[in-house]
């Protein structure tokens, strides 16, 4: 493979900017301008010259080939964070025949090289982008591969599985009984057992690592875009007396005890509204229908359509009716607003995952059809060895064992310029 390098650390000037080199040219690119390494996983002082000149005095690290994040001879250069360092060290490395990494480039060249597998690899992916602590708790049980160990137990099982039936089919004229033992079918309702538990999960585990939506919804000036405004503490949405001013989605991501959750300010719902209006007011209800949870907003404390089972039903300008109630806030003095959104994490929260596993699509159709793979019985031996095969590939694609070529490129696209 070519010798690739990147800056690890974001672009912009900063207390410290590190440049990672990886690829069989590694160390002997780092000698040239740093001089004679010392022992592998220690770090020194060393003075970077190109054509003479020192670039800078910066810790320079190496790891051996297989002891490295990509199983290959690694270099990092700890600079000082101006970017014209970065800059001035990138043009050495590029006229010593390295070349820039694209994104994601370091982590895929950690699957090729079998230090992580696919499904690690995802997790690292989600881990990166992890917005709350949620996320991060579930990315990382991915990014340390527990999803992989898994699916390797299974795997084993299915082979062991598979070599009894084998057993019976190559032996069946021998001292060795023909019949399927019952060893088999246990296994295989072992491991269907527990990939039906992930499957259990998943719509969960998807919804957490994607984040919630939580809909208001009402009629015009009920005070949705008022309600926007204070759970955002600043001005995200205008605010006007002239009904049907919010004619668009408006959207606003937070962090809500460490659960992602994005409000959604919608047009509001009213009969009889011009055309520009009303077509705001239909994606309201579409984007509402599919939202998580619905805050049904009115000063009377009505509900409208779209409406599910466990949606809250609030009386806005409590300020002004003085209705209170437990569902009745007030935008202006901020009376309500703490206990409504306890009341928004709590129903978010019981929907949330903390032992998931399978958090993605690709995964979870895998685990899918495996489980179909293994739901068969009275068939003739061939056909139950033929199951049994078909199942572990299914596990060995979760990983990137088998078949996983196809999601190579999209996955690893999604990573940062440098990791």
């Amino acid at each position: 493979m070519d010798t690739i390098f990147a800056e690890a650390t974001p672009p912009g000037r900063g207390g410290v900017s590190v440049v990672r080199i990886s690829g069989p040219d590694a160390r002997r690119v780092a000698e040239d301008l740093a001089g004679p390494l010392g022992p592998a996983r220690y770090a020194g002082l060393r003075a970077l010259k190109d054509q003479g000149e020192v670039i800078d005095r910066a810790l320079v690290l190496w790891f051996e080939q297989n002891q490295s994040f990509t199983g290959e001879e690694v270099v990092e250069f700890h600079l000082h964070g101006a970017p014209v360092i970065g800059s001035r060290i990138s043009d050495a490395l590029l006229a010593r025949g390295l070349r820039r990494a694209e994104a994601g480039e370091f982590t895929r060249r950690a699957f090729i090289n079998g230090k992580m597998d696919l499904a690690a690899a995802e997790g690292l992916a989600d881990l990166l982008a992890a917005e709350t602590e949620a996320q991060r708790k579930l990315a990382m049980k991915a990014a340390d591969g527990e999803l992989g160990k898994l699916a390797e137990d299974l795997r084993k099982n299915l082979i062991r599985a598979g070599a009894l039936i084998e057993v019976s089919i190559d032996f069946a004229d021998e001292e060795v009984p023909d019949e399927v033992p019952d060893e088999v079918f246990s296994l295989m309702g072992d491991v269907r057992e527990i990939l039906e538990g992930l499957l259990k999960t998943y719509p969960a585990a998807e919804r957490l690592r994607e984040g919630y939506e939580v809909a208001i919804i009402g009629p015009p000036n009920a005070g949705k875009s008022s309600l926007l405004n204070r759970i955002a503490q600043r001005e995200v949405a205008l605010v006007t007396d002239v009904a049907g001013t919010t004619r668009d989605i408006l959207e606003l991501r937070v962090d809500l005890r460490g659960l992602p959750v994005t409000f959604l300010d919608t047009a509001g719902l009213r009969e009889g509204a011009e055309y520009v209006e009303a077509l705001g007011i239909e994606r309201a209800r579409k984007r509402a229908g599919k939202a998580d949870l619905r805050i049904h907003l009115s000063e009377d404390g009505q509900r409208q359509a779209p409406f599910a089972e466990g949606d809250l039903v609030v009386r806005s300008k409590d300020d002004l009716t003085g209705d209170g109630g437990e569902f009745a806030v007030s935008s202006f003095t901020g009376k309500g607003i703490a206990e409504l959104l306890d009341r928004i994490y709590d129903l978010l929260k019981a929907r949330a995952v903390d032992s998931a596993l399978v958090s993605r699509k690709r995964q979870a159709e895998a685990v899918r059809r495996a489980v179909t793979a293994l739901d068969i019985s009275d068939v003739p031996s061939e056909i139950l060895a033929e199951a049994v095969r078909r199942a572990g590939q299914e596990l060995a694609s979760m990983t990137g064992r088998f078949g996983a070529e196809d999601y190579l490129d999209e996955i690893f696209s999604s990573f940062c310029i440098g990791k």
